[in-house]
């Protein structure tokens, strides 16, 4: 198939080298010294020193009838390629990336019939131009609205799963991972695990994001993360507390954006002013 993959950072590095490994032709887009690296490479390259063959491109051609584009930039960055995806030949246009806001303008730009939405489940960062990643293979998996492209993700060799209500996936799952990011990161970079009170202001934020979620008309889902948010606030803070003292845990916080939780947290709050105070308190 071709596949156009739209920003090379960790995540949509780890896609293009597996769909590339899996016989898929496909086209990078990048910019800055991302592009250059891989212009220079001509591939993705591991920290091992494997290689799998992309073309580079500076620029996303809207002409061609991708069979899919995946874009894979942050989501403060999406809005600027929404006119180019909207007149896109493309088949098929999935987003990833983490976000509480309404995927409603989104489909509206490529079309419902062309949407799709999915989150990896990929820990995985650069150095230097190379990339190391690790794909998650059981528990969670990389999820998407789209059975066909779970399929093909899978046949890549980055198993996936199918939910589709992703909005209320996406929604939920930045509840949890807001208060994960901020104990996760301060235990970082203390070198030691949060403090109780610390603990129980973030399982106060988590409790009132799930009120968030299903004010907003969306399901706590899946149904695991349905079971922690009917835990008692003590019970939350208590796991949370446990988590940080886990260098596992620190370790695998540390690749997410530093401005993560900070943006997810603006997000709540503008879907429903007022109703974020616990939220609020804890933002970074």
């Amino acid at each position: 198939m071709q596949i156009a993959i739209i920003g090379l950072g960790g995540i949509g590095s780890t896609f293009a080298f597996q769909l590339s490994e899996a016989g898929h032709d496909v086209t990078v887009v990048a910019r800055g010294t991302r592009l250059e690296q891989l212009r220079h490479a001509g591939a993705i390259v591991t920290v091992e020193g494997a290689r799998a063959a992309v073309h580079v491109s500076g620029e996303f051609d809207t002409t061609t009838d991708w069979d899919l584009v995946l874009v894979t930039v942050l989501a403060s960055q999406v809005d600027v390629l929404l006119p180019a995806l909207s007149a896109s030949a493309a088949k098929s246009v999935m987003f990833m990336f983490n976000t509480f806001q309404s995927l409603d303008r989104l489909r509206d730009a490529v079309g419902p019939e062309r949407f799709a939405f999915g989150f990896p489940a990929i820990g995985a960062a650069l150095d230097d131009g190379r990339l190391s990643s690790t794909i998650l293979r059981r528990g969670m998996l990389t999820t998407t609205s789209d059975p066909n492209w779970a399929k093909v993700f899978t046949e890549a060799g980055i198993p996936a799963t199918v939910h589709q209500d992703m909005e209320s996936w996406l929604r939920t799952h930045a509840v949890v991972v807001v208060p994960a990011i901020i104990a996760g990161s301060t235990a970082l970079r203390r070198g030691t695990g949060i403090s109780r009170a610390e603990a129980v202001g973030l399982a106060r934020a988590m409790k009132e994001g799930f009120q968030l979620v299903r004010h907003l008309g969306n399901s706590v889902t899946p149904a695991p993360i349905a079971i922690i948010s009917r835990s008692p606030a003590p019970v939350v803070a208590t796991l949370l507390w446990i988590l940080t003292r886990l260098e596992v845990f620190t370790n695998t916080i540390a690749v997410a954006p530093a401005d993560e939780a900070r943006m997810l947290i603006d997000e709540m709050t503008a879907a429903s002013p007022g109703r974020t105070p616990a939220l609020l308190a804890v933002r970074p």
